[in-house]
């Protein structure tokens, strides 16, 4: 049964992303293509992660463009070759929330909670272009699903597993470099206290151990400790100038640049391939945009507040903003109807299967979402850094629908008696 079910979810996540990749394959190669693609590029032809040869670079997360260098190495810079690999990442994706949702209660739950998830429109759309957070669900899914089993096993090796698959979605997305520690107080919450003590030790230093080689990596060849050293993204987001441009529509890239600043490692790159050979200092850089940050925090902490608000609003919006013109006709027709719709019912089935799901799986569920929240309200928001996140809303929505679906057949069959719960509840 759970084999036919677990076939069932492969087919429901890859056949819609198979017709999306058919679609769009002349797009996905070119249009709002992640940087990864340039470090990945540049990594299998000349052996440097960065981007150029010879020029080691720290000026984005590693994850995504190692996933994409061992693409092109064996069959080259090419759109159903990427398309195929992020498919079978968001397949895996979608069992993984299978196995939360049948270990939580049942079969039917995973089963819904894993349609829910892949079915996303937004999600469908976005898993076969070139951007990271393909990466980060699984990445998220990952971490839920071995959190849980060492909260339920009071497990240190489960804890340890934890810990190194947060490592690994730091690599992926820095935003998430406090997870672990947030995790980790999850996962000692029930355990006595020495135990509680050794399993949060395990989460956190496994992570740290996990991105070590790559911040030591950093301070060797380009000069700084640093799991990124892109603190210009992180200024972009907080100046005086960002909430009138993302008011207005635009996002963090629109807003204009720091006057008198040197050019950017990607520009830098640019100039010198054109004729106009550039150098930087990623390191210096890195600290005069988080310098640049902390001033604003600290001299206009009033628009700061008032950034943070409209980040939490642009994260839960359940109308994406960016990218409106993009893709096919059909795609942004999706993004104006389909989603909102979608995105509305799921959160009112999440709200619902709060009331309905096991504790365990619903403090991790606020806790981990609670943190994206807080995340965004430091850098942004927007539907794209939100969509990772959102299979923790489908498996809520999913306790909502299996309940209300077992009342209505109690009230047909008295003697029903639900349809194959775990022992676990």
């Amino acid at each position: 049964m759970k084999r036919s079910t677990g076939a069932l979810v492969v087919v429901v996540a890859a056949v819609p992303r198979l017709l999306v990749l058919a679609r769009e394959r002349g797009t996905i190669l070119d249009e709002f293509v992640d940087k990864s693609d340039r470090f990945a590029t540049t990594l299998v032809d000349h052996g440097t992660f960065g981007f150029l040869a010879g020029v080691p670079s720290a000026y984005t997360q590693p994850l995504y463009g190692w996933f994409l260098a061992g693409i092109y190495l064996p069959f080259g810079r090419s759109w159903l070759a990427v398309g195929i690999a992020q498919i079978v990442v968001a397949v895996a994706t979608a069992l993984v929330v299978f196995a939360i949702g049948t270990r939580l209660q049942s079969t039917g739950v995973g089963l819904v909670a894993a349609i829910v998830t892949t079915l996303h429109p937004y999600v469908v759309w976005h898993d076969v272009h070139l951007n990271r957070e393909v990466l980060d669900g699984l990445a998220l899914a990952l971490l839920a699903l071995c959190a849980l089993v060492a909260y339920e096993r009071r497990s240190l090796p489960w804890a340890a597993a934890t810990g190194v698959v947060g490592g690994l979605a730091i690599l992926g997305n820095a935003r998430l470099i406090l997870l672990p520690v947030a995790i980790a107080v999850y996962v000692a919450w029930r355990s006595p206290i020495s135990q509680a003590v050794t399993a949060a030790a395990l989460v956190v230093g496994m992570a740290a151990l996990v991105v070590t080689p790559w911040v030591i990596r950093n301070k060797v060849q380009v000069g700084c400790y640093a799991i990124t050293t892109d603190s210009r993204a992180l200024w972009k987001a907080n100046n005086e100038n960002t909430r009138e441009v993302l008011d207005r529509g635009g996002w963090i890239d629109d807003v204009p640049e720091l006057p008198g600043a040197p050019p950017w490692p990607e520009l830098a790159a640019d100039l010198t391939l054109s004729g106009t050979p550039t150098s930087v200092d990623e390191c210096a850089q890195m600290r005069l945009y988080r310098d640049e940050v902390v001033d604003f925090w600290r001299d206009d902490s009033g628009e700061k507040a008032r950034l943070a608000v409209q980040a939490t609003r642009m994260l839960w919006s359940p109308v994406p903003r960016e990218s409106d013109e993009s893709g096919s006709g059909t795609a942004r027709l999706a993004r104006k109807t389909v989603e909102p719709a979608f995105v509305i019912g799921l959160y009112v089935l999440a709200i619902a299967g709060f009331f309905v799901a096991p504790p365990r799986f619903v403090g991790l569920a606020v806790l981990m979402l609670a943190y994206n929240t807080i995340a965004a309200m430091v850098f942004a928001g927007s539907v794209r850094y939100r969509a990772p996140w959102d299979f923790l809303l489908a498996l809520l929505a999913a306790f909502a629908l299996v309940s209300v679906w077992e009342r209505v057949q109690r009230r047909r069959h008295p003697h029903y008696v639900g349809a194959g719960r775990s022992a676990r509840t």
